[in-house]
């Protein structure tokens, strides 16, 4: 009874306790760029890279990241105001949110993967990149989006789960090697 007592529990994190991760993979239809959606039971999003999105993997340093869309369109524009969040910005699943560069001379586009209003972006992961590798579901987010009331209980329509992203990670896994062995 005693050597229970002594053992540490390891809690879930505020991540794992109050979120749902759904998964969008292969983003726009390139291979690998996964991105991440955290819906919070009050239907917040919260959106950030996978894990093993290629920006994140070891030997990719980030040199930058822009918040401008186009010449019209920067989401460090986006200025919310009130209960209604008036003046947001409406994204629909495609909208590019940001775009990363690498040292490596990559380009990474971030995309909504969900449609909503965007209440606010990470200004601090333009000053410190790294907080994406470092951080990704806490510090290093890219973007809150709110989806419509009456849209919420479908907004995950088309992302997977935890457990049918990990399944879809080994298949992807299992696929590069048998590749690999066929060289």
């Amino acid at each position: 009874m005693a050597e229970e007592c002594q053992q540490p529990q390891k809690f879930p994190s505020v991540i794992d306790r109050y979120f749902t991760r759904w998964y969008k993979a292969d983003v726009n239809g390139k291979p690998h760029e996964d991105h991440c959606v955290l819906q919070h039971s009050n239907r917040v999003c919260v959106i950030t890279l996978a894990e093993c999105h290629p920006a994140l993997q070891n030997g990719k340093s980030i040199k930058s990241i822009s918040y401008r869309i186009s010449a019209n369109c920067s989401r460090l524009e986006n200025k919310v105001s009130g209960k209604s969040k008036r003046g947001a910005q409406f994204l629909t699943e495609l909208a590019p949110l940001c775009r990363i560069s690498c040292s490596d001379g990559e380009e990474y586009t971030v995309y909504s993967c969900i449609r909503g209003r965007l209440l606010e972006v990470n200004e601090n992961i333009l000053e410190n990149p790294e907080l994406l590798k470092e951080k990704p579901s806490t510090e290093g987010y890219i973007a809150v989006v709110l989806p419509k009331f009456q849209e919420s209980k479908t907004i995950t329509d088309g992302l997977l789960s935890q457990k049918e992203y990990e399944e879809m990670l080994l298949k992807r896994t299992s696929l590069q090697c048998n590749n690999a062995q066929a060289v």
